[in-house]
């Protein structure tokens, strides 16, 4: 890193400072491999999303604030501002729950970081590794932030994605707009003004409201602090700052550790299936039973899932009543890898919790909590009508740190996802560009290729 930082500063004005100075020649070419696959993780999971009721909704209501039509709406045909833009394409990216996952706190950085920074991409010319390097910075501190406030931030019911994200979009398009040390940190103190979003609300379409304000709030508190809109000295670390009032109070020194070393981008991991990261390895088992055993939900009188905490606390949701809910709802998960032997965008659709509401007589699923297991791993037993008794165990799933999606793996989630969407976006194009951008002098030029047509 150019320079080195000030060891006696403040984590606000560590994270600022490190915001200012990263440089492309500091990103390994691991770090710069992983930020482009985040991005076509991104346009692909934004494209599927980009059409659904509650993106149509939004888009509606902010076209009567429209206040210009330089950026492009992923998978949408009409254009329109900045602001708006980045809100409705963090909300496409994260709708669905197929987005990224910073595995460590489970925030889905691109949603939040991405749209901002490529909406300012289309206003002045920005050079693709320079917007490489703002996504990897402003990845870097969300996910430190999440690092610090975890986990209790998550179980007192804060939406990390959200409350951390807008401080990620903050720092991410203040260093495209060039904001020096001073500036960079008022950004981030705009940003903690803003910073909010409740777990109660995932299952709902009010989650995506928590999404695309942290996009257009970081980017909104980048233009002020660009502008001379004064922050406070340390709205990270101060007696009434953001780890006191929102976490337990500590983490602040290790926020500023390995600032620029090591990089939080190589903790991301991209999913299989459109559903909350903690069901990957329980729909990899059922799918396996499935498939091995030829066992359906029919035929299941008991389940009982064994895995990391966080299993049982984001998906204990019994009878979900709609496709979203059924995005973190185990008993969905389950019912729908046993019964089709299958798990994508269809299968956690309204549709599809209706054909599986009607609960088999006696059925029960039960978890059992073991903090030896990790996110990746979970245990599937199933008791049988016939009295057999079924069990299947993954250790690492399938789009975890241990087993990644490949860069094939990707592009064709990009191309399906794409399809899927119905927006008549060409998915090729869009691909080849994400694929080069480190030798692009106009980033900006490839979201026209995520347009849509009507």
């Amino acid at each position: 890193m150019a320079g080195k930082l000030n060891p006696g500063a403040g984590a606000s004005a560590a994270l600022a400072d490190f915001a200012v100075r990263a440089r492309w020649e500091d990103l390994s070419s691991d770090v710069r491999r992983e930020a482009v696959r985040s991005l076509i993780n991104f346009f692909a999971t934004a494209l599927a999303g980009c059409r659904d009721p509650a993106l149509l909704a939004a888009g509606a209501v902010f076209d009567d604030f429209r206040a210009g039509a330089a950026c492009t709406v992923i998978g949408r045909e009409r254009s329109t501002d900045m602001r708006h833009a980045a809100a409705l394409n963090a909300m496409s990216g994260n709708v669905f729950d197929f987005d990224d996952t910073h595995i460590p706190t489970i925030i889905h950085p691109s949603a939040p970081v991405a749209p901002a920074i490529l909406a300012l991409a289309q206003t002045r010319k920005v050079a693709g590794r320079e917007l490489l390097t703002a996504f990897a910075v402003g990845v870097e501190v969300a996910c430190r932030l999440g690092n610090a406030v975890s986990p209790g931030h998550y179980e007192r019911g804060w939406h990390i994605t959200s409350t951390c994200g807008v401080f990620g979009a903050a720092a991410a398009a203040g260093r495209l707009l060039g904001l020096d040390a001073r500036r960079m940190l008022w950004a981030l103190g705009a940003a903690s003004a803003q910073s909010s979003g409740l777990v109660e609300t995932l299952g709902s379409m009010a989650k995506s409201i928590g999404v695309g304000n942290a996009s257009a709030n970081g980017l909104l508190s980048a233009l002020l602090a660009a502008r001379g809109f004064e922050g406070p000295a340390a709205p990270i670390e101060g007696p009434r700052g953001f780890l006191r009032v929102m976490g337990d109070g500590g983490g602040a020194q290790a926020l500023a550790e390995g600032l620029g070393e090591s990089w939080q981008l190589m903790h991301n991991t991209y999913k299989p299936y459109p559903c909350g990261v903690v069901l990957n390895p329980v729909i990899e088992a059922c799918l396996a039973l499935h498939r091995e055993e030829g066992v359906r939900i029919g035929e299941v009188l008991r389940v009982e899932l064994t895995g990391h905490p966080l299993l049982r606390q984001r998906t204990d949701r019994p009878r979900p009543a709609s496709g979203r809910e059924a995005q973190v709802s185990a008993h969905h998960a389950v019912a729908v890898a046993l019964e089709t032997g299958r798990a994508g965008l269809d299968e956690f659709s309204d549709a599809s919790v209706a054909r599986l509401a009607v609960q088999p007589p006696g059925f029960e699923l039960v978890f059992r909590d073991d903090s030896a297991y990790g996110v990746e791993s979970a245990g599937v037993r199933l008791q049988l009508r016939s009295g057999a008794v079924l069990e299947h165990r993954v250790a690492v799933a399938r789009g975890s740190l241990g087993t990644p999606l490949s860069d094939a793996d990707l592009a064709r989630k990009l191309h399906e996802l794409c399809a899927w969407g119905g927006s008549g976006c060409d998915a090729g194009p869009l691909l080849d560009a994400l694929l080069s951008l480190d030798g692009s002098d106009d980033a900006g030029a490839l979201m026209p290729l995520a347009a849509g047509r009507e």
